[in-house]
């Protein structure tokens, strides 16, 4: 027996069925959603979003979202800073947290 499984995607905001519509994700205040678009609803979405977009600050996938909470860095990334740090004629530590003044500096330097 042969059969044939036809899968139709329908645009979630629109409730039209549309050929070009991908799933996407996004995430507010800790919670991770997917919504199933098409191009031009996609679009909309974007354009509502752009001006938060514009004034956000990327965080690392690692990073949950939240006022209190810290992100572990990477130890080659921390050596790095600290060399650069050193070579600069910035005060740094062997050991601990690197200032974030001295993070800044050396991210704008790269």
């Amino acid at each position: 027996m042969a059969q044939k499984i036809i899968t139709i995607v329908t645009d979630d905001l629109t409730g039209e069925e549309a050929e070009d519509a991908k799933t996407h994700s996004f995430s507010i205040d800790g919670v991770e959603y997917e919504i199933d678009l098409s191009s031009d609803s996609y679009e909309q979405m974007l354009q509502a979003f752009g001006p938060f977009v514009k004034a956000a600050r990327k965080q690392s996938r690692g990073r949950r979202s939240g006022r209190h909470t810290t992100a572990a860095r990477p130890t080659e990334d921390t050596a790095a800073i600290r060399a650069w740090a050193k070579e600069n004629g910035y005060s740094v530590n062997d050991r601990g947290r690197v200032p974030a003044e001295i993070r800044e500096a050396y991210s704008t330097a790269q």
